[in-house]
């Protein structure tokens, strides 16, 4: 949950300003999921040699063209649902930018069949992407009115393989592990202890690592078969912390 407050405020102006305009026309949200995939690709070149990954599998980006993101948004947000940046949900939530998300799922490298947990549901935008790959996606929300809309927007869009849970992500979802992989969409100066237990063996989890208020890195981490662990940076980042406090 990306937390950027000149960013927020920004584009509350911008729907002041264009909102009426925006109206007048029905979008043609099919074309702005293309032009979204098209930028991603474009983002993801010119980041690749930071990253390592200059391109993103086809499965990827199609979920990403699949899903309508603007049904994950407050109603004044959707015409600016498709711009690659993240949007405010209230409750001091950002939708996570869209080419940060791919780039997190595509360091997962997920396989169809495997289980995912994942922190920050928001409104279940992620899920639905997940869900979009033949994943077992486990999320878990802390704030009661976006979880509501997921628990309520994801079977009606027909993602029926997505398990919602009210409460703190920092602890995980034990009975519901182990995992294949992890998503970890807020920040924590280490990667906690539970998460890591509940990680399987040869299994990855991106996380930002970082101070809420200091520099902060989109991390892949590895837990090896052989029981080495493997730190990749992927990319500077900002994301709010756990709501439940900071922890070490």
């Amino acid at each position: 949950m990306v937390h950027i407050r000149s960013l927020t405020l920004l584009v509350a102006a911008l729907v002041l300003l264009l909102a009426p305009s925006a109206r007048a026309q029905e979008p043609d949200f099919a074309t702005a999921r293309r032009e979204m995939v098209r930028q991603i690709e474009f983002t993801a070149a010119v980041f690749g040699p930071a990253t390592g990954f200059p391109a993103i599998d086809r499965r990827v980006l199609d979920a990403f063209g699949k899903v309508p993101r603007h049904r994950f948004v407050p109603p004044p947000l959707v015409p600016f649902a498709y711009m690659n940046m993240p949007l405010p949900l209230g409750y001091e939530q950002n939708l996570t930018q869209p080419f940060l998300l791919v780039l997190m799922t595509q360091a997962l490298q997920l396989k169809p069949g495997d289980r995912v947990f994942e922190t920050g549901t928001d409104t279940g935008y992620q899920a639905a992407i997940l869900a979009e790959l033949g994943v077992q996606v486990f999320s878990v929300e802390i704030v009661e009115p976006l979880f509501d809309i997921a628990q309520q927007l994801l079977p009606a869009l027909g993602y029926g393989n997505v398990a919602l849970r009210l409460g703190d992500g920092y602890h995980g979802w034990a009975e519901m592990g182990p995992y294949d992989a992890m998503l970890i969409k807020e920040s924590v100066d280490e990667i906690p202890g539970a998460l890591w237990l509940q990680l399987k063996s040869g299994g990855r989890m991106v996380i930002p690592l970082g101070p809420p208020d200091g520099e902060q890195v989109l991390t892949l981490a590895i837990k090896h078969a052989d029981g080495r662990s493997e730190r990749i940076p992927l990319l500077p980042v900002r994301f709010a912390p756990f709501q439940g406090g900071r922890r070490i």
